[in-house]
Order: C-alpha cells, then structure tokens, then sequence
C-alpha cells in the first residue's frame, strides 16, 4: 500500500522551533539509503516497515530473510517477485552502502540470488509517497535503491529513499539516541559523562573523533606534546598561536587546518568537522565563572582536566585555554563576546589527527545554567583510530537546515585538476580548486581572457524537472516566460519567494516538451520546486541529479574551435560551431558510439564558452580530450580565484554578494530576467516585484575608485555623513588597470557620474573616493560573449 504521511517533525517547545533537530516518534528509526545504494536492518517480528519515495520514480527493491535462511515476500505481507535483480546490481556496484551489505550478508549466511524480491515505488510514484509493510518473523532486511548512472539527456537520475522501522517493541531496536557506528575499529571507545573528563593518549598519525551524541553538548579539547612533557615542559594548543598562524577564528578541514602550540609546533590538524562552529576564545568553564554566577561549588571542565591530567605531572590550572569543540560565540559590534545555543546536531562530530605522540584530554561540559549545552548537558563519545586508516578530509554540508550531514565530495573532474594544484577549497560540499600552481589567479584569469581556460562548475545544482505539468511549474516558479523556451533552447532566469526577494539566479535547460532541467547555485531552489509541485498537486516530478552530472566550463576565445574538434553530434542536434547563445546541444565524443554528454553555449566569464555536461564517471575521458586538444591554443586551468575576477568584471551576479532572500531580480542588477510587460502569466512573487519596481529602494550600480586600494565586500558607500549603501564585490581589474566594484545604493545616487566615498574602518575615518558607473566594466556589449572579437 502506497500512502503519503510525515513522521518527522521539527523539535518544537514553547514558541521555539528547531528543525536541526527532526523528532521521530517513540520506537521508530530512520536509515537514509542513497540513490544507487542499498541497506541492511535488522527485524522483529511485528515492525512495521515504511518506505519513503522522497523525490518520486524512484523504483524499491526490498528481501527478508528469516534466521533459517529462508526468504520469502509473504514474511512482509507481500507479494514476491522472484529473483531480487536490482539488489544484485546494486551490490555488484562496488559503493560503500553496498560493501556493508555485503558484510551482513556473509557474517549471517545468507545468500542474496535466492532472495525473494518485493517491489514497490518507481513508475508514478510521487515524491512523499510510503510504502508500508509488516514483519511475520524475525529477520534481516536488504532493500536498495537501484540505479545506474544516469544518462545526461535522459535525466534518469536515481534517488534517496528513506527506510522507517516502527519497533513493535520500541526497546528491541537500536538505542534512542546513541552514538552512531565508529568510522573503523577504534583503539579507543570512551563515552564521556557531562560533568567528566576523560585522559588518553595517541601516537603520531592516528585520529581522534569527538562525537556529540544527542546534539548541542560542548566538549573541551586538549593535547600536550608528549616529547616536550619528557622534558619537563608543557607544550600545549595554544589558540592564540593558531589564530595567528591560520588567519581564521579556528582552523577548519583543508590547507588552514592545523592547531599549533605557543613554540609554533603543530599538534592535531582537523580533518573533517561536521558541526563548523567552534572556539578558541574562551576557556574551558571555571570554578570562577560559576562563583561570579552565584553558583558556588558547581562543577567545571577546567577542575576536571586538572584532576585527570595530574598523573601526567601537568601542573593545574585556573582556568585551561581549550578548544571548545561545538561551542558556539559570536563577536557583537561593540566587540562583547557572546554565546547562544550549539549548532551541532546529534551525530555531529570533528576528525582530528595527531601530527606528534600527545596526551589528550576531553571534556563534556556541564554547565547547565546558560544556553551554552542547550540548557541540558548530554555526553560525548571519543573514539580513536590508527594512522593507517584512510579518512578523507571533509567539511559537513546540508541542503537544508533539516537534510542529513553529507561529507564533502570530489567531483569527476577532481583528479584532473589535482594535477595542477593542491590548493582546493570546499564549496558548496564539493573540494573546487583555488588557485593553480606555477599559474596564480591573475596568471589563470589572463590564460581565459587572451586564450582559453577550463575550470571545475560541477557543485551548480542540477534537477530534473519532468511530467505532463512540468511547464506550468516551471512557469510558477520562476520569472522568465517558460512558454516562450525552445527544446533545446537555455534562459537565464530569477526564483523569487512570495514578497519578491530571490532563492536563487540559474539556468533553465529545455530537454523536451516534458523536460526541463534547472540548474542554480544551491539545493534550496531545487526543494523549493519540489515543494511547489506538491503544494499545487501538480503532476511533476524534480529530482536532483547534481551527483550524477558534473560540468567544465571551457570559456575564452579558442572554446569553439577545441570543442568542434572534438564533439559528434547527430542530424537532428545542432553542431557546437553552430551553436547559438544560451542553446544546448546532445553530443557525443568523437562519434556516434562516443561517450554522451550535453554541451550549452553558456559561461560565468564574459567570455565565448560553453560548458560540457557528463555522467562523474566519464569526466577524465573529457577532461583529457579537451585538454590534449586545447595544449596547442594554450589552455590553462582556472580556479574560483580567477573566476571571481572575471565575473565582477562582466557585471555576473553571485549569490551572498549581489543579492540574498531579501533581494528583488531589480535590486540585484538582472530586471532583464523579470518581463513584467510581455508576460501576463502569474509567478510566485510577481505582486510583490512589481510594488518593489514601482518603488525601488536600493539599485545595484558598478563604481571605480581612485588609487589601489581595493574596498571589502560590506563596505558602506557614503555622501557625507549618510550611509547610501554598500559594497556586495570589488577588485583590482587587469585588464582596465583600475580598481572597481559592484554595490547597491538609493536610487537618487545610482546615476553614472555620481561622487561617493566608501568607507573603512568604522565607516567614517577612512574614505576612498569613487564615482559610479554603468555595469558591465568591461565589455558591456556582450561582444566577446557573442564571439565577435574583432569588434
């Protein structure tokens, strides 16, 4: 039976609501199983077993066995259907979902290719629908997600599904609320109790892993140099020494990583961190701050490492320096050090590697009389590994404040450009290259603006947006008149919320009548759709394929030419020298049985450029076609350096800077995406655009401005004494050899010529002259985009 119902809602208590923190009811778990991947649960007889389809067409293949062995669908109620093909697959595909499945089924002795398989979801099945089963016997339960990769014309993209268990007896299953599994076999398991401190000791190269069990717990962190304890010294992590050193409040996942004691040694560098909201301001909590509080004799971190350390001969301290993991401060304008509730969720947790022998020392805290635990101290669990594991680094990354904890990925293209530099830079969960080495940023930024340059855009969020109503969503939901795009045409748009501010700026890519393909700069576009579709019952389905199509740009005047030589496309698709602006065509490499991708006549440069869609898969293949064939026109990677260089100059938005929820397609510089007169068609948000146009308060302008020094995004623009507006991008233009910038300023001050200052430092006691321009700087005819560089 297929239904659609919520479990899980967001922790809500007396007017405050968290959506972090999803409550399920008593006695149900949830185990998120990824498109193409699969899972095994353990079952009791009685459970009731729930499938959730999140994005819809998402076809299930499920088997139980029983402890004898034996398999069959009627032990759920259902009905079977032979052979379980698509798990097989799916296990054959060699994920890590699938390797622990594979480890479940051989410790039980059970063999998968006499499974009896139960169907359920894919064909019509709509994004929230449930499919609801009921356990006779005891016994394992194997279910995937199958799906292949997915064809870059098609859009066939597999999805997530969420398995839910409703225990019959809600203490048969796993614990309420305990830490997760371990990322390997640790050397150590300790679990801290608020209120304790516990001790240990790591060798050069293992991992550390502080995991916040129920969420919103702060665990103090210490290590000591163990070759300096030998000599009578204490040689701990110094915060102002990191702070220092990295050039961050504290260090994070990537190159700036590294916590250094006061002689400069580095001690432990984080290698992933899912919660992203530390300190290293504060100490670990006193006797004192709790006596200055009125309350005498409460018990604190800092007297609970002293008592633990002592036996390592560590001298005590009133109050210990620390890292104080999942602590959460904030700096107000008058330079007050606040605190409020931590961000961490339950499960959240840093991956810290020793980069010396250390005495460690951790912490759960207890304080229980501020928001600094929540208002309710919970344990911590340490965990540590040896030095042979093999832990990517990794920033945690969530679509959306409810959405699941994913590690940062590298896309197909990464190993591409790891040939050309270290220095990668997490963005949007995804590694993207910075800077490349024996290149630089003004190096790479000319190679694109005098030659060719390919860089990395495979983060941009993709969704296949599909069905009989799939035109009239996309026409709902974003400005620009869809009933006006072409297959195989692209447009530049804006998605807007109710009163008029943007989600999100992107690209609509028309595949088919039926077919459209959204791509923007985050998830919340992507969801917004979905949630649309369903809100209106309209028979469309938006699935996200960003995992399963990753893209290079190849922008710059050489572009056509390496692309024309190197793509087959068939009589009905447009050839790439033919290929017109904002159009796409379906192509092969070389020939007709060549690898398939997607190539659009679109770019973030200001350059002539297309970009090249693939499955992960096939991305080296393309990446070293391309390149071979752009060495002779001298092409250069690019990284996201280079490409902020070259998009403040063509006047190209970006999201955070230009605009943000608050923000109307006018203000944000693209009225062109918001044809109010020639389109009578609805769109969420048009009422409230067209009183915004008609009374505008701020209006986004270019400026140029005197001398070198390049302004700060945030700077506040002045005549006189009065704020008039502020600085969203600036630079030091190459190409023009002046500095410039992007702003938003009251309309009766947008006009070209004007004077304005920009100030610094509190606004007042530094001015940099400027007047206001037109944007684009350069070229703002669009004839290099266009191909016509001669003009």
């Amino acid at each position: 039976m297929t239904i659609q119902q919520r479990l899980e809602v967001p922790w809500e208590r007396k007017g405050v609501v968290a959506p972090g923190l999803p409550i399920l009811p008593h006695g149900v778990e949830r185990y998120p199983v990824p498109g193409g991947g699969s899972r095994a649960v353990a079952i009791f007889a009685g459970d009731e077993i729930m499938v959730l389809d999140r994005e819809g067409l998402q076809p299930v293949e499920l088997v139980f066995f029983a402890p004898d062995k034996t398999s069959d669908a009627g032990y759920l109620g259902a009905q079977g259907h032979g052979r379980p093909e698509g798990i097989i697959a799916t296990l054959s595909g060699g994920s890590k979902s699938g390797a622990k499945v594979l480890k479940s089924l051989d410790k039980a002795g059970f063999q998968i290719g006499k499974g009896d398989a139960i169907r359920c979801h894919g064909e019509g099945s709509r994004a929230g629908d449930m499919a609801n089963f009921t356990a006779e016997r005891d016994g394992l339960l194997i279910l995937a997600a199958p799906g292949g990769p997915m064809d870059p014309a098609k859009g066939d993209t597999p999805s997530e599904i969420i398995l839910y268990v409703r225990r019959k007896d809600p203490n048969a299953g796993k614990e309420d609320v305990g830490p997760p599994d371990p990322l390997a076999n640790p050397i150590h398991d300790i679990n801290v109790q608020p209120g304790n401190a516990v001790p240990y000791e790591v060798k050069k190269g293992q991992f550390i892993q502080i995991l916040d069990i129920k969420g919103r717990e702060c665990s103090d962190f210490q290590a000591f140099s163990v070759r300096a304890l030998d000599k009578g010294l204490e040689r701990d992590i110094d915060p102002t020494t990191t702070r220092a050193l990295m050039g961050s409040l504290y260090p994070q996942p990537g190159i700036f990583s590294k916590y250094w004691s006061v002689d400069q040694e580095p001690l432990v560098e984080i290698v992933q961190d899912t919660c992203g909201r530390h300190d290293t301001f504060g100490l670990a909590c006193t006797a004192r701050y709790y006596e200055d509080l009125g309350y005498p004799g409460h018990v604190n971190c800092s007297d609970n490492m002293n008592r633990e350390l002592a036996s390592y001969g560590i001298r005590p301290r009133g109050g210990w320096p620390a890292i104080n993991f999942f602590f959460n401060t904030m700096l107000d304008e008058e330079n007050n050090i606040g605190m409020d509730d931590p961000w961490s969720r339950p499960g959240d947790y840093v991956l810290l590697r020793a980069l010396t022998d250390l005495v460690c020392v951790s912490t759960a805290c207890p304080c229980d009389v501020d928001p600094a635990n929540g208002w309710n101290p919970t344990d911590i669990q340490v965990r540590t590994y040896g030095a042979n594991e093999d832990f990517e680094r990794s920033v945690g990354y969530r679509k959306s404040a409810e959405a699941d904890v994913e590690e940062t990925k590298k896309t197909g293209f990464h190993e591409c450009f790891a040939r050309h530099t270290r220095d990668f830079t997490e963005y949007n969960g995804y590694w993207l290259p910075n800077t490349m080495a024996n290149h630089g940023a003004i190096a790479e930024y000319w190679g694109c603006r005098e030659g060719v340059a390919v860089m990395d855009l495979s983060p941009l969020r993709k969704y296949e947006v599909t069905g009989p109503d799939a035109e009239e969503l996309m026409q709902l939901c974003v400005t620009r008149n869809m009933k006006k795009l072409s297959v195989g045409q692209v447009v530049y748009t804006a998605m807007c919320y109710e009163h008029g501010g943007m989600i999100d700026d992107g690209t609509v890519y028309r595949l088919g009548e039926t077919n459209f393909r959204w791509i923007g700069g985050n998830d919340t576009s992507g969801l917004w759709l979905r949630e649309q579709a369903e809100k209106r019952g309209l028979n469309a389905w938006v699935r996200s394929s960003t995992d399963q199509l990753h893209n290079i740009a190849v922008q710059g005047r050489h572009s056509r030419d390496i692309l024309k030589a190197l793509f087959w496309t068939p009589p009905q698709q447009t050839p790439v020298e033919d290929l017109g602006w904002f159009r796409l065509t379906i192509a092969r490499l070389d020939d007709v049985s060549g690898t398939s991708v997607v190539i659009s006549r679109t770019g973030y440069s200001g350059e002539l450029g297309y970009e090249i869609f693939c499955h992960p898969k096939d991305a080296p293949e393309i990446f070293d076609r391309v390149w071979a064939e752009g060495e002779k026109y001298g092409i250069v990677p690019l990284g996201l350096a280079a490409l902020d260089m070259l998009r403040i100059e063509g006047g190209l938005i970006f999201a955070g800077s230009e605009f943000d929820d608050t923000t109307d397609p006018f203000e944000a510089g693209i009225g062109f995406t918001v044809p109010l007169k020639s389109m009578e068609d609805d769109f969420i948000g048009r009422a409230a655009i067209e009183e915004r146009k008609a009374h505008p308060h701020r209006k986004l302008v270019g400026f140029e401005i005197e001398g070198g020094v390049v302004p700060s995004a945030g700077d506040c623009i002045r005549v006189g004494k009065a704020q008039v507006g502020e600085i969203t991008s600036a630079m030091k233009s190459p190409i023009l050899g002046k500095v410039i910038a992007l702003g938003r300023v009251t309309p009766q001050y947008a006009e070209p010529g004007t004077d304005i200052e920009i100030g610094q430092l509190d606004g007042q006691q530094k001015r940099l002259k400027a007047k206001v321009t037109a944007f684009p700087h350069f070229d703002p005819t669009k004839e290099r985009v266009k191909g016509n560089y001669d003009a």
